[in-house]
């Protein structure tokens, strides 16, 4: 550290990380993490959606977790929440899917159908 800027950067780029988890929602992304979930990657899952979330500066997304969603078979999974909007819950996942759907779907509003497990009739997340 050089000087009061770059403190300041430092610390924005923190707040900033920090609203992920916390900050007021535009959408939600709801990461199975259940043993299952966990067995099949959903660690790297969740730390994917995170760092591109992060990397794409879309700070008005709240990232969490959940237990065991019944499919263990379609692990690793996450269900994207937007206000208005179906819910959609993503299967199979890898860290480059999970990627991909932040960039599209998360990013351009448009859903990635090829890993699309479920898309509800829901219009407003839930806690």
């Amino acid at each position: 550290m050089k000087s009061v800027e770059e403190l300041n950067r430092i610390r924005e780029r923190a707040r900033s990380a920090m609203s992920v988890r916390e900050g007021t929602e535009g959408a939600r992304v709801v990461v199975a993490m259940g043993t299952c979930g966990i067995a099949s990657g959903a660690r790297d899952v969740l730390m994917a959606v995170l760092d591109e979330l992060s990397n794409r500066g879309l700070w008005d997304v709240v990232v969490t977790q959940t237990g065991c969603r019944g499919l263990c078979e379609r692990e690793p999974m996450m269900e994207v929440q937007k206000p208005g909007l179906p819910s959609v819950t993503y299967g199979d996942l890898n860290p480059e899917k999970a990627r991909t759907i932040v960039a599209e779907h998360l990013g351009q509003g448009v859903v990635v159908t090829q890993w699309v497990i479920t898309q509800a009739a829901r219009t407003e997340p839930t806690a």
